[in-house]
């Protein structure tokens, strides 16, 4: 089913605060590798957030997401603080390890070991 357009804002507003807030608790920088957040998507009624995090050269992926899940009433909380007056309920948030960022990179050692083995079109 197709996002709505209030799910977007509200993804959008909440992508931009949760930044911040990542930002000011520390949370952007955990276990030697770096915190972002890649998406978030809203359900349509607007009371769930699933959080996407790219988590980029982190040693540890599962210590860092219950690093992030046992913060995660801390950074409600911020959140409630500053979009309170733009949302009547403050979605759940539930984070998920978004491994896009390994696929690729594991996608571009293939392409390289099948490009190294393949005989160059000059010989």
């Amino acid at each position: 089913m197709e996002e709505g357009k209030r799910q977007r804002q509200v993804a959008g507003a909440l992508q931009e605060e949760l930044n911040d807030i990542f930002r000011r608790l520390g949370l952007g920088m955990i276990d030697g590798g770096m915190v972002s957040i890649s998406s978030i998507k809203v359900t349509p009624d607007l009371l769930e957030a699933r959080i996407y995090l790219s988590l980029f050269q982190v040693k540890d992926v599962n210590a860092t997401m219950k690093t992030i899940e046992s913060r995660a009433w801390e950074i409600k909380k911020e959140l409630a603080g500053r979009v309170k007056h733009q949302l009547r309920r403050i979605p759940v948030l539930h984070f998920y390890h978004d491994d896009t960022l390994d696929y690729v990179f594991k996608m571009e050692e293939i392409f390289k070991d099948i490009n190294k083995d393949k005989p160059t079109e000059e010989e």
